[in-house]
Parts: C-alpha cells; sequence; structure tokens
C-alpha cells in the first residue's frame, strides 16, 4: 500500500524549500547527509526534537548531533578551543563530529544535549543538506533516519522502510556517498578523545592534532553511537567467519565466495558505503548474517565498530 503521510521531495529548490518550511513548521524530515540519511527537526524547538526520539523509538538519554551551516554558527552554541579550530579546518565540512562545552542559553532543547554540559555539532559537506540549513537558517538536530538500533539509512528507501508514516517528508538524493556515520571526537576534557569511529579514519585526526587520541569505552554515553546494541538487523549477525554455515547469508570482503560482498577488491572505502545497504538487503533474507573479516585500520575501524554493534547481545 502506498504511503500517503510521508511526501518524497526532490533535491531542486522547490524541494529544498518545502523541507525547510515543514522543519520551520516543527515537523520532521529525512534529509541526505554524505554519511546517511539523517532524521532532522529544529533543534530550537523542544516538541520537534521530542518528535524525533518518538519516530525512532531513542531513547531519551542518547544525544543528538545538530547540523550547522559553518564554523562561525558553531560557535553560537558551543565553547570553541584551539583543537576544535585545528580539526575544523581540516575536515569541516564533512564527516566528523565535535563534542564541545554548550554555551550558556545555546537557545536549543535540553532533549538535543540529553541533558548534558556538552553537545555535539557537525558541518555537513553533503550539497542538498546545507542548502536545507540555509534556507532555514536553524540548527537542525539530526540522527541517523531510521528505528533506533536497526540498521542504519543510506537511502531514501531505507528511510521509508523504518519510517513511513512517522515523519512528514525525506528528500530523496540517492546513495549516501561514505555511506557510515560521522566520526565523534570529544573536546570537553584534558585531552581528545575518539567516541565514535567513523567517516574520518582516526589515523588522519591523530595526524592532525600531532598526538594520539584516547579512546572512550562507553560505559556513560556521552555522545550518539555510543549503545552497545545499534546498527542491528532482524537477524543474528556473526563476525569473523570465513565461511557462512548452514541457513547464514555471508557479507564478504575482498576476494571470496559470499552472498554480498562489501568491496571484492578490498577496498575501505567502498566497504564503508556499501555497508548499510548489503545489511538490509542480507536482513531481508530473514536468515542469519555471518560477516568475513575486515581489517581494522582507516574504515574499517569504523566498519568494525558498526558490526560489533549489531552482533550484540539484544
Amino acid at each position: 500500500m502506498p504511503n500517503t503521510l510521508t511526501e518524497t521531495l526532490t533535491p531542486t529548490p522547490q524541494g529544498i524549500a518545502r523541507a525547510a518550511h515543514l522543519l520551520q513548521d516543527g515537523a520532521l524530515v529525512a534529509l541526505p547527509t554524505e554519511t546517511v540519511y539523517g532524521l532532522g527537526a529544529d533543534a530550537r524547538n523542544g516538541e520537534a526534537v521530542a518528535g524525533i526520539y518518538a519516530a525512532k523509538g531513542r531513547p531519551s538519554f542518547n544525544p543528538l548531533i545538530v547540523h550547522l551551516p559553518d564554523v562561525e554558527t558553531a560557535k553560537r552554541y558551543v565553547e570553541w578551543t584551539e583543537q576544535a579550530d585545528r580539526l575544523a579546518q581540516a575536515f569541516w565540512p564533512g564527516a566528523l563530529t565535535l563534542v564541545l562545552p554548550l554555551k550558556p542559553d545555546s537557545g536549543l532543547s535540553s532533549l538535543v544535549t540529553a541533558g548534558l554540559p556538552s553537545l555535539a555539532v557537525r558541518v555537513p559537506a553533503h550539497p542538498v543538506m546545507r542548502q536545507v540549513l540555509q534556507a532555514l537558517d536553524g540548527p537542525v538536530a539530526a540522527p541517523s533516519a531510521n528505528p533506533s538500533g536497526k540498521i542504519s539509512a543510506t537511502t531514501a528507501a531505507h528511510v521509508m522502510a523504518g519510517l513511513a508514516g512517522k515523519i512528514a517528508a525525506v528528500i530523496d538524493d540517492g546513495a549516501c556517498a561514505v555511506g557510515v556515520e560521522s566520526t565523534i571526537v570529544g573536546l570537553t576534557g584534558p585531552r581528545p578523545a575518539l567516541l565514535r569511529a567513523g567517516g574520518v579514519p582516526g589515523e588522519a585526526l591523530e595526524a592532525t592534532l600531532g598526538r594520539e587520541l584516547d579512546i572512550v569505552d562507553g560505559a556513560e554515553i556521552i555522545a550518539p553511537g555510543q549503545l552497545a546494541s545499534h546498527y542491528a538487523p532482524g537477524a543474528a549477525v556473526r563476525l569473523n567467519v570465513g565461511q557462512a554455515t548452514e541457513g547464514e547469508v555471508l557479507l564478504g570482503f575482498g576476494q571470496m565466495d559470499c552472498d554480498l560482498n562489501l568491496s571484492p577488491s578490498g577496498d575501505l572505502t567502498e566497504a564503508a558505503a556499501n555497508l548499510f545497504d548489503h545489511l538490509h538487503r542480507l536482513d531481508a533474507t530473514g536468515q542469519p548474517i555471518a560477516v568475513a573479516p575486515i581489517p581494522d585500520h582507516g574504515l574499517g575501524r569504523a566498519i568494525n565498530d558498526r558490526l560489533t554493534r549489531a552482533a550484540a547481545p539484544r
């Protein structure tokens, strides 16, 4: 049955204007970014932000990333630092989120930060998302546009499969280029910390900062994407498998026999872009998913992070 509640918008001036109008009215709109599709709401509107948690079934203690058009706008909401400046100059616009102390009287809904004294901010690179931000002229809170804990959405079809009828609209601009969520770096403590591996490899961040990043164990939720069970298909997931057992489907990497291959050539960039789409496709079979080993460097760290959470006990 076709959905009659969620509009599918085109990435045209008319579609972007419609998306901005819906956001201004407090509605939820799924928006393409270079990482994954985000479920956007005006971050200043408490009822709209509450709608994100309701539509996704997201725990209210799990904070959101606020998307902004540029560094100068970010400085309105967070206490800026020299390290933030170095990272922003190198990787913004792009797949990097910075967690910084929240400025008092920021005007943002407290639901965005889940009551924490810090805020996760990102300047996205995707041209459609940037045009929506400019048309809205305001901050957009946008976690991944999928039911909480399930596989992230990298196409508009993924969004509709999980959220049709629960949100006002989605802008369909094809598949996301990066395919995994942003890397999150915490800058609220004495040393910079890697809070979530993602679209910018940790090695590149460390080279820019001239030091290693601390690794946070995730025991305390201080940034998005830190829940132990996350990005999960409906079926069980088994990792670091060379060959599937009877009844399993195999997600491969490199030259091997498998049901779907993240990258036959062993390219981690290609693998990251394919990860969530391939998980969606294998999950549709209803069979348990076995996953081949993925090298744990560069974007492989982000891929393995998502797979580990997808395979965690639920």
